[in-house]
């Protein structure tokens, strides 16, 4: 449809001349329907006229996170203590630009979490007599595709977690909850009652208004030029109007808070850059029910609202538009970009396809504004790895006033407790590294996040913009192999590798349907093959991860273990030992050339670090931790660092190559002359080795998957020749390439927990079956030792369970797979949810690990025992169907060989 005809039918009546209104104004002047409520609009607090010398926190930002930040600092009796400090006035940010749309329930469970937090905040401020405009009109997401179905399906599973209310609806039932909705197209959707929107020009002020009176003092008009510090704290702020000496700092500046984090030496790394973001306004549309609910239709990347008469809609295009590419054309205060109707269109088109009487609305404006996202979509939020005391929330991508109160709760909780109100990673900002804050690669990738919004939440979705950037030496010679590649803190990691033909019939994997077969050969036009799962069904890649995990079970395997982070410490004495004891759960103090497994423990004996330590040395240590905790160990290290003790990242300095398989022993024989039978080289050791014809490489007897094998950590100089040479030798075993799903199946069928997807920082080794691992028995003290030796003597609140789901009732050709965040059932009553999944092909079934907890009728978690798991009916909800399990403590008993199933079986029914 041509953009000349979409706007015709949005201005089609000559509207009488008047000065425009910008959008806040129209939200600024909604009509306060409550007599008893308060506009803080109406009745401001005196902000103060000068700037105090000191102040416990010092925030920076006065819209509505920065002031919820204050208020709840205030709340906790920091009030006095508290600076808020703002460049223009208090909601003069990017609040102005907000739509002020509360979506509570989302496809992430941390972020509903959060606003489910922001929501009871602004009833609070109701109760307390201020106006928010909370209207609660619910939200409708409409469906178009079988898939968007499928996601609403687990969204309505979820909502159990969080006691949300909500269901799927029909076609006829989209109509009747709103007529406005053309449906013809539509497959469904789905309804969330409690869903609503509010003012958040007006919650900023109430927020502050509450701040003030409890003491905080705002100071508007003043900006932040530099963050002091000393000895890696916060100890001062320079402003525009003076220095304040503070213990911390918190960067809550919008799209402003990267410049922010370059205030202070070392900067902080705050990735996130601003994209253009647009919103439709009409003039007031006759008849247009004031309780019209929000429309979603994320298949057109569209919304649409009701506001004050008129509509106001808008969406999140599949390619951005980056604003600002050059940070010296950041504007000082709020400013409105020019708008862009060309880029525009395709969400125009949308919008009057899917709300056919807007076409007769009269177009009042398109507002264009700066909203910032981050690098992978998710917010920034947490303290610095780079200072103490320095706290970030940004990124929050237009999610402004739907998780403001939320994240003001869990940044207050995280500076006045020390730690958030449940563990954050997937929103951390120590998930990034400083790759993720280049200006380039920001403005590449950023075009492609906005739409994360409303794309389908796939299992194992990958961006196509920043790629390759951190690789290992063997990258080509993998890329040759036919390696498909995943990102994990920008490395590139090979997760399978694509078939050219089937070959495991063992495992009754009988051929490649059309969607395998295409996704095997993916990647082959493209200068970077990237590994796409894009379905709630059985993966594309599933032959492929069943080729490589058979060859790991039963021959030898090669997987390319590079991202791992990898950690070297040092002393000149005993220093460093005793430091790795402090922090340690597990006793470090081994034979020099033994591996331990160990947990990091906070003081609440959860994980802060899951680690393998090798002791290369009596004053040397060397630790494997997962890719993702790269940032977040280190900073964990290094802030309990002793002077005397030496920590340096090595990630980037080695090739980490595993040979794994019960052929690993026979393959390395070919590879050095070194004896390596088991009393040469037991279990669990580490040796320098001479590896073919490369010297003294670092070589260890495990693998992180339970499998026989061997670790190789090879400076890079060799990794090409070490490569080669194990290529060469493991011919004659019929070595293959195994890629991460194959791996991570591996490991979850031996019911192994893994940090940031099982375990967290509000896991303990007495939750997850890993008491073992403690050095409880002995009388060395270590940070957490307190607190688990309290859940040894009283017990533990929750259990890591193993979830066998029958093959009879889960076809896995035929159903939808569990992905991760399922609900857990015992006796027909919520228990727990799922962590992480795979389908065992040892046992011929899908296999979930997960925490199962026994909860009381007004919700509150007990005191659990083994009997819970022993006794109970367990079921998962995977996309609103609950399929039986068997609920385990421990791993079932693995066949040495992956046989392949009857050939009456469930599983060779539909595989041609």
């Amino acid at each position: 449809m041509p953009r000349t005809f979409l706007l015709k039918c949005l201005t089609q009546v000559t509207a009488p001349h008047h000065s425009a209104r910008c959008m806040s104004t129209y939200i600024q002047a909604s009509i306060n329907s409550s007599r008893s409520l308060v506009n803080a609009s109406e009745n401001r607090r005196p902000t103060a006229k000068a700037l105090p010398s000191k102040a416990r926190v010092v925030i920076c930002g006065g819209g509505a996170q920065g002031a919820a930040i204050a208020y709840k600092l205030a709340e906790a009796g920091w009030g006095s203590d508290v600076l808020l400090i703002e460049q223009s006035e208090l909601g003069g940010g990017t609040t102005w630009h907000a739509t002020g749309l509360m979506g509570i329930l989302k496809p992430s469970p941390l972020e509903t979490r959060i606003a489910v937090m922001s929501r009871d905040l602004y009833l609070q401020l109701e109760e307390r007599g201020w106006y928010t405009g909370f209207k609660q009109c619910g939200s409708l997401y409409v469906a178009k595709k079988k898939d968007r179905m499928y996601q609403y399906k687990k969204m309505v599973s979820c909502a159990v977690q969080h006691n949300i209310e909500c269901k799927i609806l029909t076609p006829d039932q989209v109509k009747q909850y709103c007529g406005l909705v053309r449906t013809e197209d539509l497959l469904g959707g789905l309804w969330i009652p409690g869903d609503g929107v509010a003012n958040p020009w007006e919650i900023c002020l109430a927020l502050g208004c509450e701040a003030i009176d409890k003491g905080v003092q705002v100071v508007e008009h003043c900006t932040v030029n530099a963050i002091k510090q000393e000895g890696g704290k916060v100890t001062a702020v320079e402003t525009s109007k003076g220095m304040v000496e503070c213990e911390y700092f918190v960067n809550s500046a919008g799209y402003w808070s990267r410049h922010v984090g370059e205030m202070s030496s070392p900067s902080v790394a705050v990735p996130i850059h601003p994209c253009e973001h647009y919103h439709l306004h009409t003039k007031p549309v006759p008849d247009l029910p004031p309780d019209t609910p929000v429309v979603r239709d994320p298949d057109g990347f569209v919304y649409f609202r009701e506001n004050e008469g008129r509509f106001l809609a808008g969406g999140f295009e599949p390619k951005a538009k980056p604003a600002y590419t050059d940070d010296d054309n950041l504007p000082e205060t709020r400013a409105e970009l020019s708008e862009d109707w060309d880029h525009f269109n395709l969400l125009l088109e949308n919008l009057l396809h899917r709300v056919p009487t807007m076409k007769n609305a009269i177009l009042e404006r398109l507002s264009n504004g700066a909203e910032a996202f981050s690098p992978d979509g998710q917010w920034i939020l947490g303290q610095a790895p780079e200072l103490e005391n320095y706290y970030v929330a940004a990124g929050m991508r237009s999610n402004g006033i739907a998780s403001a109160g939320g994240v003001g709760t869990v940044i207050a909780d995280w500076i006045v407790g020390g730690r958030p109100p449940f563990d954050m990673y997937g929103l951390d900002i120590a998930r990034c590294l400083g790759m993720h804050n280049n200006k380039r690669f920001l403005r590449d990738r950023v075009r492609e996040v906005p739409g994360m919004t409303f794309a389908l939440n796939y299992p194992h979705s990958e961006f196509s913009t920043g790629r390759a950037l951190r690789t290992s030496p063997i990258f080509p010679k993998l890329q040759l192999a036919g390696a498909q590649f995943g990102q994990v803190m920008g490395y590139e990691r090979p997760m399978f590798f694509k078939l050219k033909k089937p070959q495991s019939l063992d495992l009754g994997l009988l051929g490649l349907d059309a969607q395998e077969e295409a996704a095997s050969s993916q990647g082959e036009s493209l200068k970077l093959p990237i590994a796409k799962t894009e379905t709630f069904y059985r993966p594309p890649w599933f032959q492929a991860a069943a080729e490589e995990f058979q060859a790991s079970r039963e021959a030898v395997s090669l997987c390319d273990y590079s991202s791992f982070a990898k950690m070297d410490l040092w002393s000149g004495g005993r220093e460093v030992v005793d430091f790795m004891q402090k922090l340690c759960s597990n006793d470090v103090d081994i034979p020099v050339g033994h591996i331990v497994h160990t947990g990091m423990q906070n003081k609440w004996g959860g994980y802060e670090n899951d680690c393998s330590v090798a002791r290369l040395a009596e004053n040397r240590y060397m630790l494997m931790s997962p890719s993702i905790q790269q940032m977040r160990s280190y900073t964990w290290l290094r802030r309990h660092l002793p002077k005397e003790v030496v920590l340096q990242d090595v990630t980037s300095l080695y090739t980490a190559l595993c040979v794994m398989g019960p052929f690993s022993r026979a393959l390395m024989s070919r590879l050095t002359p070194d004896s390596l039978d088991s009393r040469s080289f037991p279990f669990f050791t580490t040796r320098f080795m001479d590896i073919a014809c490369a010297p003294d490489i670092l070589t260890m007897n495990m693998t992180h998957t339970g499998e026989l094998g061997y670790v190789f950590y090879i400076p890079n100089e060799f990794a090409i020749h070490v490569y080669d040479a194990i290529i060469e030798a493991g011919k004659e075993f019929g070595l293959k390439h195994c890629g991460y799903y194959a791996q991570r199946a591996v490991r979850i069928e031996k019911f192994y927990a893994f940090w940031g997807q099982d375990l967290d920082s509000y896991t303990t080794p007495m939750e997850c079956g890993r008491a073992f691992r403690c050095k409880m028995k002995s009388d060395i003290p270590f940070i957490g030792r307190e607190f688990l030796q309290d859940q040894l003597d009283n017990g533990v609140q929750k259990l890591f369970v193993m979830l066998l789901l029958d093959p009879v009732d889960h076809n896995t050709d035929l159903d939808p797979w569990p992905w991760g965040g399922e609900p857990i059932y015992r006796d027909d009553k919520f228990c727990g949810t799922v962590t992480t999944t795979s389908y065992g092909f040892s046992l011929g079934k899908q296999v979930c690990l997960g925490f199962v907890q026994d909860f009381s009728s007004n919700g509150e978690a007990g005191i659990i025992s083994q009997d819970f798991v022993k006794t109970g009916n367990f079921e998962v909800d995977i996309f609103g169907v609950r399929y039986p399990a068997q609920c385990r403590l421990n791993p079932p008993v693995l066949p040495k060989k992956v046989t392949r199933p009857d050939k009456h079986s469930h599983r060779n029914s539909n595989l041609v």
